[in-house]
């Protein structure tokens, strides 16, 4: 074999191992990608009453909803929520109002505080479901809201 033969031979041979280390390389870069995408896709948990260990029943929905409403300072008491969701719904989650002037106008109220979709979209607390007949998702975005208007949900003594 000539000089020149053997000169190539070396080359491809580094070559080969170059592009099988940058291979390898680009794979051991890529893997925590592949987790971090797979993780990403993941659904966060939602926080409700009985994620948070209350009772599925409006006791629970004002005890988690008051405990959500603490981490965020969010204003308000079991009473002041209390009173509100009896005048509103009488403690009905499905509740909706399709006859007021907000019906009229395609927005109806809806769930425990009677909130409309613009309000409940405005004042949705991160962490709670984004459905405005959540009951944990309607307190804490009315309530939320009632701090922003009226300084707290227990200053609100009618239709708000």
């Amino acid at each position: 074999m000539s000089a020149a033969a053997q000169h190539r031979r070396p080359k491809r041979s580094r070559l080969a191992r170059k592009l099988a280390v940058a291979g390898t390389g680009a794979a051991v870069l890529a893997l925590p990608l592949i987790g971090a995408t797979s993780a990403s896709a993941a659904t966060p948990t939602m926080l409700t009453a009985t994620s948070m260990g209350y009772a599925d029943n409006l006791d629970g929905w004002i005890r988690a909803s008051l405990q959500v409403m603490a981490q965020n300072g969010i204003p308000g008491s079991y009473d002041g929520i209390y009173r509100n969701i009896i005048r509103e719904s009488s403690g009905n989650p499905a509740a909706i109002n399709n006859w007021d002037s907000n019906a009229v106008a395609g927005t109806p109220s809806k769930g425990l505080l009677q909130v409309i979709d613009p309000t409940f979209l405005a004042y949705h607390v991160p962490g709670t479901a984004m459905n405005p007949y959540d009951p944990v998702a309607n307190i804490t975005a009315a309530c939320k809201y009632a701090a922003a208007r009226y300084g707290s949900i227990d200053n609100v003594f009618g239709a708000y």
